[in-house]
This record gives structure tokens, sequence and C-alpha cells, in this order.
């Protein structure tokens, strides 16, 4: 199986991915919630499908992992990096409520301009 992509199926079961990466299914499940760029889909069903992405990117976990020398945080970095990921800067929470505040001024604006009532000619 190569880095880049498992095998040429566009979606895997979760035990076809935990029999392919040689990873049990608690430890994808649980990567699921530290990894957020690592986004399994559902069927109809309810069964949980991963993306040829997904899959490789639970590969790299695994050799991440598998060498000892980074722990969870550091293997998100280091695919955030790979994968050109950035999180989100954090934003100040006055600018938050100024921003708001404007929206919030803008849609009473909008709001005044429809209601009001067309003048009669």
């Amino acid at each position: 199986m190569s880095k880049s992509s498992p095998s040429r199926k566009l979606f895997y079961r979760l035990d076809e991915v935990s029999r392919l990466t040689k990873v049990d299914p608690a430890a994808i499940e649980a990567w699921e919630k530290e990894f957020p760029f690592l986004q399994p889909g559902l069927t109809g069903t309810g069964q949980k499908i991963f993306r040829a992405k997904d899959v490789a990117i639970i590969v790299r976990v695994k050799e991440l992992l598998d060498g000892k020398s980074v722990t969870l945080a550091g293997a998100k970095r280091k695919i955030e990096e790979e994968l050109g990921l950035r999180a989100a800067e954090p934003v100040h929470p006055d600018r938050l409520r100024k921003t708001l505040a404007h929206v919030r001024e803008e849609l009473q604006d909008i709001s005044a301009v429809l209601s009001a009532k067309p003048k009669k000619s």
C-alpha cells in the first residue's frame, strides 16, 4: 500500500480501514476526535465510511506514532503542516462583540427598509 493512495476505492468501511492500516477500530475512532481533518462520513444506514484521503492520514498517524518520537499533539501538528492546514487564529472577544453589534445594526436597517410601507402615488 503506497503512502499517497491505499487503493483505487473511493470509500472504505471502518473494518476495511482497520484491516488495511492494521490499526484497531477503537484507535481510529479515538483519532477522529484528536484530528479534526480526519472526517469519516456516514452511509444512509449509519455505517462509517472513510475517503482514500482519510485512510492515507490514518497511515501517516500510525507511522508517526509507531516511531514513538511524537505525541498525538505532535502528530497532529506534523500532519497539519504536511497537508498545508493551519489552525484558525483566535479572535479577541471584544472584536467579535463589535462585529456582531455592527451586523445587528445592519440587519435592523434592512428590516426597517423592508417593513416600511410603500408611499401611495
